[in-house]
C-alpha cells in the first residue's frame, strides 16, 4: 500500500491559487522522508493550463541566488531530490482549467513585474492561454509554433489562435463556462472550463505531458478526469465537438430513439432541439429528453479520451527511455470513472465529503480500486476539514486526525498526509498537519506494512448496482462542487445497508456491478463464491450476466438477501430484509461481535494469517481524545481455527492474547481498545 502525501504545498494564510503551485524547497524533501512517503499527488508543475512556456519555467527555470540561499529549486531539481529518497512524484495536469491572469509588465513587455497578485506598477494587461496561442508576448514566451510546428488546427480544419475560445465548454446558449471552484472571488483572474472532447485541447494536453516527463516525473496525474461531464452542473456541454460526437453516437445506435423520429441527424443540434422544447439542461436535467443517450455518449467519450492521453503519456515516456505510472483524479469514484480505472496504475480519489467517520465509503473505495493501489485526499467542501484545521491550530483534534488516516488503512485504502493541501478558492489557508503527529502515524503504517492486505476474509458482500443506485446517489449529491452538500432526505438503500453494517462492527466487502454503459459488465458467480451472504440493496434490475451470477451463487449454496425493490424472477430461497435491519441482513449472524461499536475489517495476510482491524470512534470532545475501552470481549468467525492471537497497538506494542478457538469461532478479550487496534489471528510467527 502506498503512503501518499497530498503535496500541493500551498502557503498558509493565503489563497490556494491554481494552476501554479508554489516553488519547492529542499527542506520539503526532509519532511517527506519523515513522513515515510512513497508517492506525492497533485505534486508538480500545474502551470500548463496557464501556458506551455510558463510550465517550462516551473520545470527548468533559473533560480536566483537569494532563493538558493534557502534551498529553493525548480521542479525538475525537486523531482531529482525526491528520487534520491525513493519518493515518486506525479506531475499534475489540470485538464479542465484554462487560465487568464491579470499581469503587470515592463514598458517593453520583456519582464513580468506582477502576476495575479498585482502591485500597481508597470503596464497592466492579461497573461494566459489566449496570449500564448496568439503569440502576444514574443519577448517573454516562445511562440506557439515552437511547440506545434504545424500550428493548431480544429476539427473543422480552421487554424486556432485563441485556445480558450476554441476549447471552452459551452452551455446550451453557447456561453462559455467557468471552473468556478478554482476562481478566487476576490481576484480578477478567470478560469474557463475546457473540453477534452475537442482534439485541439487534447493536442495541447499532450504537450503538457511531454514537458512534465522531460522534467523527470514518475507519473502523470490527469486531474478532472471526467471532463466535460463535470460541466453538467453548469448545464454543459454543447460545444461543436460534443454535438458532433453525440450525432455520431446516435447514428451508431441500432435504432434511433423515438423522440428523434423524422429528424435529420446530419443537421441535428441537440441544444437547439432542447430549447425548442423548453429545456435548458439545468433544471430537471435527468428527465431531459435524450439525457440517458447523452450521458452514455459522454461516458464513452471520457473513456476514449482519458485512455488516449494515458496511452500517449506511456508511449512518450518509453520514447525517451522511461516507464511511468498514470493516474487521475476520480473524485468520489462515481460509476462514470469505472471504465477509466482500466487505464491507470494508481487510483486517486478526492473524496466528495470528508467526515470523521466513513468506513462504509472506504469499503466502496477498496472495491473500486480492486488490485490497484489507491490514495485518498480530503475535500474542504461539505465536510469537517475547516473545523479540523482550526482544532489542530489550537493544539486540539489530534485523535480526530489520527482517525482519518488509520480508518482508511483499516478499511483497505491510504489516506494521504496533507502538506499544504487544497482549502478551496475562498478560504485563505492550506492544510498542514502538525509534523510530529503526521510522522507518528506514518511510522506505524510503514513499520507494520505486513499487517495490511487488499484481500479480505469478510463473509458478507454488498452489491453496488450501478444502474439502480447511480440515479439515487445523483439526487442525494446533486449540489455543485463548491458546496458538496448532501440531501439526506433522499434515501439510498445501498448507503443505508452499508452504514448499518459498518456501525455494528460487521466487516464486509463491496462488489460493484457495472451496467455495461459506464463500464463493461463483468459480474460472475466466481466473484461471489467466497462469501456466505450477498446483499442486493434495491438492485431491481439485473443484466443477464448478473442474473446468472445470482442463480449460480444460490445454486452453490450461497445466501442472497434483497432489500427494497427486487429484480423479478430471482431464484427460490432468496431472502428479503429491511435495509436497516441488522438481523435480517445477516441471516448467518455476525462474523464479528464486540461490546464496542467499532468499525471492523478482516484482512487476509500473505502468510495465511488474518488481521482484524478495529477503529474506535468514541471521541470525547471535552477531553479531546478517543475514549479507550477496557476489557473488550471479541468473537471472530473464520473458516479454520488459528493457534495464536496477538494485539498490535498504535504505539507499536505487541501483546499475546489468550485465545479460545473451536470450529472456526475465535474468542479473545482485549485488555483495552484504543483509537485503533489490530488483532492478528495466526499460526506461525507474527509477520
Amino acid at each position: 500500500m502506498h503512503r501518499g502525501v497530498y503535496f500541493d504545498a500551498w502557503f498558509p494564510r493565503q489563497h490556494c491559487y491554481h494552476p501554479s503551485l508554489p516553488p519547492r524547497r529542499l527542506r520539503m524533501v526532509d519532511d517527506l522522508v519523515d513522513f515515510r512517503a512513497t508517492v506525492l499527488v497533485w505534486a508538480s508543475m500545474g502551470g500548463g493550463s496557464l501556458a506551455l512556456p510558463y510550465l517550462e519555467q516551473e520545470a527548468f527555470g533559473p533560480v536566483d541566488a537569494r532563493s538558493r540561499f534557502y534551498g529553493f529549486v525548480n521542479d525538475s531539481e525537486f523531482i531529482a531530490a525526491c528520487h534520491e529518497q525513493g519518493i515518486k512524484v506525479l506531475g499534475i495536469v489540470f485538464e479542465a482549467q484554462g487560465w487568464e491572469f491579470p499581469v503587470e509588465l515592463s514598458k517593453d513587455e520583456d519582464e513580468v513585474l506582477a502576476l495575479n497578485e498585482l502591485r500597481g506598477v508597470g503596464k497592466r494587461d492579461w497573461m494566459g492561454l489566449r496570449e500564448f496561442s496568439s503569440n502576444r508576448y514574443p519577448k517573454l514566451w516562445k511562440p506557439v509554433e515552437h511547440y506545434f510546428p504545424d500550428g493548431l488546427v480544429n476539427s473543422l480544419g480552421e487554424p486556432v489562435t485563441d485556445l480558450i475560445e476554441e476549447c471552452v465548454v459551452r452551455d446550451i446558449h453557447q456561453q462559455p463556462c467557468h471552473a468556478h471552484w478554482v476562481e478566487c472571488p476576490d481576484r480578477e483572474h478567470q478560469c474557463y472550463y475546457m473540453d477534452r472532447n475537442n482534439p485541439v485541447w487534447r493536442e495541447y494536453l499532450q504537450a503538457v505531458i511531454r514537458i512534465q516527463i522531460d522534467a523527470g516525473v514518475d507519473g502523470i496525474q490527469l486531474d478532472e478526469a471526467e471532463l466535460p461531464m463535470g460541466a453538467f452542473q453548469y448545464g454543459a456541454c454543447f460545444c461543436k465537438d460534443c454535438l458532433a460526437g453525440f450525432r455520431a453516437y446516435l447514428s451508431g445506435l441500432p435504432a434511433l430513439p423515438s423522440a428523434l423520429e423524422g429528424v435529420d441527424l446530419a443537421t441535428f443540434h441537440y441544444g437547439e432541439w432542447l430549447l425548442e422544447r423548453g429545456y435548458d439542461f439545468k433544471e430537471g436535467r435527468e428527465t431531459t429528453p435524450l439525457f440517458g443517450d447523452y450521458y452514455a455518449f459522454q461516458c464513452r467519450a471520457i473513456t476514449t479520451y482519458f485512455g488516449e492521453l494515458a496511452a500517449y503519456a506511456r508511449e512518450y515516456a518509453r520514447s525517451v527511455g522511461r516507464e511511468i505510472i498514470v493516474s487521475g483524479n476520480f473524485f468520489n469514484l462515481e460509476p462514470m470513472y469505472l471504465a477509466l480505472a482500466e487505464d491507470v496504475d494508481l487510483v486517486i480519489t478526492e473524496m466528495r465529503n470528508t467526515t470523521y467517520r466513513q468506513p462504509e465509503w472506504y469499503r466502496y473505495v477498496a472495491a473500486f480500486a480492486g488490485d490497484k493501489d489507491v490514495v485518498v485526499v480530503e475535500n474542504p467542501y461539505g465536510g469537517v476539514v475547516p473545523e479540523l484545521i482550526e482544532l489542530l491550530g489550537q493544539g486540539r483534534g489530534y485523535d480526530l486526525f489520527r482517525l482519518s488516516l488509520f480508518e482508511a488503512a483499516a478499511m483497505g485504502a491510504n489516506m494521504s498526509v496533507p502538506y499544504g493541501s487544497w482549502m478551496g478558492s475562498v478560504i485563505e489557508d492550506s492544510f498542514y498537519a502538525p509534523h510530529g503527529l503526521a510522522t507518528g502515524i506514518q511510522a506505524f503504517l510503514a513499520d507494520h506494512e505486513a499487517l495490511f492486505a487488499r484481500r479480505t476474509a469478510n463473509e458478507v458482500a454488498v452489491v453496488f448496482g450501478v444502474e439502480t443506485t447511480r440515479e439515487l446517489i445523483g439526487k442525494a449529491d446533486a449540489s455543485d462542487n463548491t458546496t458538496n452538500a448532501r440531501d439526506e432526505s433522499v434515501v439510498v438503500p445501498y448507503r443505508v445497508v452499508t452504514s448499518t453494517l459498518a456501525g455494528a462492527t460487521v466487516p464486509f466487502d463491496v462488489v460493484i456491478w457495472a451496467d455495461g454503459v459506464t463500464a463493461p459488465d463483468r459480474a460472475s458467480a466466481a466473484e461471489l463464491a467466497r462469501y456466505a451472504t450477498v446483499v442486493l440493496p434495491d438492485v431491481y434490475t439485473l443484466t443477464p450476466a448478473q442474473r446468472l451470477a445470482v442463480e449460480e451463487y444460490v445454486a452453490g449454496g450461497g445466501t442472497v438477501v434483497v432489500t427494497d425493490r427486487a429484480a423479478p424472477d430471482l431464484p427460490a430461497g432468496v431472502r428479503t430484509a429491511a435495509h436497516d435491519s441488522l438481523a435480517e441482513l445477516l441471516p448467518h449472524g455476525p462474523q464479528v461481535t464486540s461490546s464496542v461499536p467499532a468499525a471492523a475489517n478482516l484482512q487476509q495476510l500473505a502468510d495465511g494469517a488474518v488481521a482484524l482491524h478495529l477503529v474506535n470512534y468514541d471521541y470525547d470532545r471535552a477531553a479531546d481524545a478517543v475514549r479507550p475501552v477496557p476489557d473488550v470481549p471479541l468473537t471472530v468467525r473464520l473458516p479454520k481455527d488459528a493457534q495464536h492471537a496477538t494485539l498490535v497497538t498504535t504505539d507499536g506494542a505487541r501483546a499475546p492474547l489468550e485465545l479460545d478457538a473451536e470450529d472456526g469461532l475465535h474468542r479473545v478479550t482485549l485488555p483495552e481498545l484504543g483509537l485503533y487496534s489490530i488483532v492478528v489471528l495466526h499460526d506461525g510467527d507474527l509477520p
